[in-house]
């Protein structure tokens, strides 16, 4: 198994990764969770220990909070096949670490590890199975994901009561913020403030508690000893502070209800996933909670920061992490296959024709054959819209699930089948979705002549073929000769017909379809 759980925070994923772990340590085989921070991997310590307590597993901890006997126990126990479950950090890929049995590796926050720490961890048993947890996969672990070269599964479902989280985008003004905190302390919430510059995080952190006298203030940042962090986060957990200022170190899986306001300081320096946990932070309750995206002139912003937090901002609505990382995906690139760029734009290809060229050759080596990279792809242009309107499938991820089957339809058997699932789930086809169905049609038949091109309007339709072409010229000569008012020859390799008598799509449609037959080749006689 190498399978990626794709849900927003607090959406599930670490319950399907319990009952993995549940599942394996039953099966007697050894389980490793990683998680990016010392805090995140001691919280999933304790949880588990509790959600466990039951249970005849041992679990044990790796992590800068063990003391070096401690550790060395540890390591000993996991050789020895004493320990079911270990958690850790990024002290589990170091080569003292060995397992009897390892059976299941769980990586947690999956955007915030390298590819070599990826593969080394799955490289540690050949047969270990992974299970990926992420909100915003990065660019490159959607595209081998989307290329079919890992599994994936969504969780879209939130929990009961959970809110969309409001994301407000302003430049920094102390009224607004100040107004943000006020707001959140009178209803007895307490409010993060992201601000990642150790250097004059002090400095802000004076600014702010002049502006809000009566509200206690708390510093976090990375510098800090791992157990004097640990302290502060526990002290803020339990109401001690109304206010944490900290860098980024909050971005990972601590899980605080009461905090519903989060105001992030240049936030046009932080990626889409970044933005997104961040985000998560709040939120974890019934009530309403706000996100401050605080950036400079909008004007004095850099193109690619424009496009994420347009998109940030768009985005917001419950389960928005799989969309955002496919937006993450087209502004970044995809990144290497084999490489250790985890992002990077496919020079002089293009995403999406990268995507078809990938996915042409898996198909390819699965059925045992060769990927024939110069087989023609008809461009077909109808002259109406031809899509799935958003008020006839409202969900933007089931209509980009249903755009990539009806792409990858090859007869049209397969055509038909979806063409009934879409009335019986969704009902009767609106004009432009007919018209879809209608595109993808013909162009299952026209790729099949080596058609390149298709172009119709209400008066005519214009035929490009490749060259070499692969239909039988005869019919189309006579036509041309018997309707010389109707049929036309452009070039070598194009034809025009002129629609005199055909009113609508429907009829025009069926007068190339009906040209297309008769020009194609017969099947040699045996």
């Amino acid at each position: 198994m190498d399978r990626i759980i794709c849900g927003d925070v607090g959406f599930g994923k670490t319950e399907v990764a319990v009952r993995a772990i549940h599942a394996a340590a039953s099966a007697g085989y050894q389980v490793a969770l990683i998680a990016p921070t010392t805090l995140l991997a001691e919280q999933h310590y304790h949880n588990l220990q509790d959600r466990f307590a039951n249970h005849p597993l041992t679990i044990d901890s790796l992590s800068r909070f063990k003391s070096a006997a401690d550790a060395k126990r540890a390591i000993e126990r996991l050789k020895a096949g004493g320990t079911d479950l270990i958690i850790g950090t990024h002290r589990l890929l170091q080569k003292d670490i060995q397992f009897k049995n390892l059976g299941l590796v769980i990586i947690d926050e999956e955007q915030r590890f390298g590819v070599r720490h990826k593969e080394k961890l799955k490289s540690l048993r050949s047969d270990t199975n992974l299970l990926t947890l992420t909100a915003t996969p990065i660019p490159r672990t959607l595209n081998l994901a989307l290329s079919g070269l890992r599994d994936i599964s969504i969780i879209a479902t939130p929990p009961a009561g959970r809110q969309n989280i409001q994301t407000i985008l302003a430049e920094w003004d102390m009224e607004t913020i100040r107004d943000a905190c006020e707001r959140e302390h009178r209803r007895g919430g307490q409010t993060y403030i992201l601000h990642n510059d150790i250097d004059s995080i002090e400095r802000i952190a004076r600014l702010l508690q002049d502006a809000l006298p009566e509200q206690r203030i708390a510093i976090g940042h990375g510098q800090m000893r791992e157990r004097e962090l640990e302290h502060l986060m526990q002290n803020f957990q339990n109401r001690h502070y109304d206010i944490l200022i900290a860098t980024t170190i909050i971005e990972s899986g601590i899980d605080i209800p009461n905090a519903n306001t989060i105001i992030i300081n240049r936030a046009d320096k932080l990626g889409l996933s970044q933005l997104h946990q961040l985000r998560g932070r709040v939120g974890r309750s019934h009530h309403q909670a706000y996100a401050y995206l605080i950036t400079p002139n909008w004007n004095t912003l850099g193109k690619d920061a424009q496009r994420r937090l347009e998109a940030f901002t768009t985005l917001d609505s419950l389960g928005a992490g799989f969309l955002l990382a496919s937006q993450d995906l087209e502004i970044r690139g995809a990144g290497e296959i084999l490489g250790d760029e985890q992002s990077g734009q496919i020079q002089q290809i293009g995403i999406s024709y990268y995507l078809d060229l990938l996915e042409r050759s898996i198909a390819a080596l699965k059925n045992g054959e060769t990927a024939d990279f110069d087989a023609p792809r008809s461009a077909i242009e109808l002259g109406v819209p031809a899509l799935l309107p958003d008020d006839y499938i409202y969900d933007p991820q089931e209509r980009l699930v249903l755009y990539q089957r009806l792409a990858q339809t090859k007869t049209e058997d397969e055509l038909q089948d979806l063409s009934a699932e879409l009335i019986d789930r969704f009902g009767k086809l609106p004009a432009a979705a007919k018209a879809l169905i209608a595109r993808t049609r013909l162009k299952q038949q026209a790729e099949k002549l080596a058609v390149e091109h298709i172009s119709m309007n209400e008066h005519e339709t214009r035929i490009r073929f490749a060259d070499p072409t692969r239909i039988n010229p005869e019919p189309l000569l006579k036509r041309i000769q018997s309707e010389p008012h109707r049929y036309r020859l452009n070039s070598n390799t194009a034809v025009t017909l002129s629609h005199p008598d055909a009113p609508d799509l429907e009829h025009r449609l069926a007068e190339v379809e009906q040209l297309l037959a008769e020009i194609a080749p017969k099947p040699n006689k045996p």
